[in-house]
């Protein structure tokens, strides 16, 4: 598509500054005017009136979602676009009913392996609690296990689970996994254990969750299986939140069941100012920055420009519901 008439797009969640700093508007024509902002809406309707306006969204990840309802609110959106290859959190059947094209970028995605280890360590050995307790003047709190020789369990053995898994075998740690789709042949071939689901929540002595959110791993993690898990034990979760009931969570922490939590996903983000996970003991928590890496951004930037462009030239790219570009371009 293209026009000289002004089009209005808008970067959502931009929380930290990043692509205001990218100065993405000196890639763009002229016609196109562009906001960045830094604030998250937290109701359909205050989203609906800020974005009635607008002809490009861009949404960073699952920030921000985009339901039916929304869509069928927004008349003057044309180009809806997601930083990464997917957004579960995007209506695309609606957007195609709406007309709107969707399009995604790539992305470095190997940021929350990074993490996920940064998370175990820092929660087994108390890391973030001694370095704030050293800060006021007790120096040496916390005689935390050490990681070789336990048993560290995968709750799926994808793409990042098998990066996950080969830094644990590095730390000389016993690595078993379970999914539903997941055969002893493939875990085998990654140096990793094929247990079944009730073995991976008894044997586990950290436990990583990296599996895709559906209505299948939805609530996966409940309080059955909470309740199998061994008091000394500890539980990641940098993949979604909705894979583990909160409230279950929340309960065994309060307990004692297990024995720590770090956790970057939650049902709601941001995460409210009064949520109990901010009172829970022994948590680490982190506001879903497993991807947020300066590399992932980079990618993310020039793939933002590359849709909008493409668009323009009615040839758009990485397009995520691809049967709404024959009745939106016959137009």
């Amino acid at each position: 598509m293209q026009t000289n008439e002004q089009l209005n797009m808008v970067i959502l969640d931009d929380y930290h500054e990043f692509f205001e700093k990218k100065e993405i508007n000196k890639s763009l024509p002229s016609f196109v005017k562009l906001t960045i902002l830094n604030k998250h809406f937290v109701n359909e309707e205050e989203l609906i009136n800020a974005m009635y306006d607008y002809h490009i969204i861009v949404g960073i990840r699952e920030r921000t979602a985009f339901p039916e309802t929304v869509l069928n609110s927004l008349p003057n959106l044309k180009l809806l676009i997601t930083t990464g290859g997917r957004n579960a959190s995007f209506d695309l059947d609606a957007a195609t009913k709406n007309n709107i094209v969707v399009s995604g970028t790539l992305g470095a995605g190997e940021g929350p392996v990074d993490l996920t280890w940064g998370l175990i360590i820092s929660l087994v050995r108390g890391i973030h609690t001694e370095d704030r307790l050293a800060r006021n003047g007790m120096w040496g709190t916390i005689v935390g296990p050490a990681l070789t020789g336990k048993t560290l369990g995968l709750l799926g053995l994808g793409h990042i689970g098998k990066l996950v898994a080969q830094v644990g075998i590095a730390f000389g740690m016993n690595v078993i996994a379970w999914s539903e789709n997941l055969t002893q042949q493939i875990a085998r071939q990654h140096g990793v254990k094929y247990v079944d689901k009730k073995t991976l929540f008894t044997d586990s002595d950290v436990l990583s969750v990296h599996l895709k959110l559906s209505d299948r791993t939805r609530g996966i993690i409940s309080k059955k299986e909470l309740s199998l898990m061994k008091p000394s034990s500890y539980l990641i979760n940098t993949s979604r939140g909705p894979i583990i009931d909160e409230k279950s969570l929340i309960d065994a922490l309060n307990t004692m069941k297990i024995s720590g939590a770090a956790i970057d996903t939650f049902d709601i983000e941001p995460l409210p100012i009064n949520h109990p996970l901010f009172s829970t003991p022994n948590t680490i928590i982190t506001p879903h920055i497993g991807y947020v890496t300066r590399e992932a951004y980079e990618i993310y930037t020039e793939g933002i420009i590359e849709n909008v462009l493409a668009f323009l030239n009615h040839n758009p790219k990485r397009v995520l519901n691809p049967t709404v570009l024959k009745e939106y371009f016959s137009k």
